[in-house]
């Protein structure tokens, strides 16, 4: 992770405007206040980069990347919380490992099979059926399963920093206008657009409870203004 980050910074322009940057800072300092995290991660570095995209990323290590573009689709302090908050939330549960560990298992199962496969004629034909049924049937819906997994994350880290959880599926209604279309969901690494709103409005109860106390308990309450 730190490695990419690296490579990733001598690659990609930085954003240089010191509002976007102090926005950006704004919204993460309060989620990573709340990052009660296994991984060991005693610091945290936090770059924006100028990219049209609207994406942003957290690596294994402790590095957030944040691209500039995000900022037209999380018009407000919470909903760019919530994609903050989603990608700790990856970290945090260690998907990065489990990816690393679903691709070893992958590969080593068509090793395995190319090497029963010798004698037979279709062997090509065969392993590449065989390969995409494993992605398909195997890959896809696990990475699915963190991304799910890493939006209940996010939300709840995100409401224990004091911003809106109901501001969270309002950012995928952003994100589903702005996709112009997606691939279905079975061939999808993320939900379907209309599954992951779905699922976050039916957590968004429970989160609020986390919202309530961070906010009248303990007077969090963050105020980041987007340039």
């Amino acid at each position: 992770g730190m490695d990419a980050y690296d490579q990733m910074k001598r690659r990609e322009r930085k954003s240089t405007h010191p509002e976007v940057n102090r926005y950006i800072q704004c919204v993460t300092h309060p989620l990573l206040q709340e990052v009660r995290d296994p991984t060991g991660v005693d610091h945290w570095e936090v770059t924006v980069f100028e990219d049209s995209s609207a994406n942003a990323f957290a690596l294994p290590g402790g590095k957030i990347g944040v691209h500039t573009g995000l900022l037209k689709v999380a018009r407000n302090q919470h909903q760019l919380a919530t994609v903050i908050g989603h990608e700790i939330g990856h970290v945090i549960a260690r998907h990065g490992n489990e990816r690393v560990s679903s691709a070893l298992v992958t590969q080593i199962g068509m090793v395995g099979l190319s090497a029963a496969l010798k004698d037979q004629k279709n062997k090509n034909l065969i392993l590449a059926g065989l390969g995409l049924g494993a992605q398909i049937g195997y890959q896809l819906p696990h990475s699915r399963t963190q991304e799910s997994e890493a939006d209940q994350i996010g939300l709840n880290l995100m409401a224990r920093a004091g911003f809106d959880p109901r501001q969270s599926p309002l950012l995928w209604e952003n994100m589903k206008k702005a996709s112009r279309g997606s691939p279905p969901e079975f061939l999808s690494t993320h939900p379907g657009h209309d599954t992951r709103i779905r699922r976050l409005q039916a957590q968004v109860p429970e989160a609020m409870k986390l919202y309530h106390h961070a906010r009248e308990s303990q007077n969090k309450a963050p105020d980041c203004h987007s340039p």
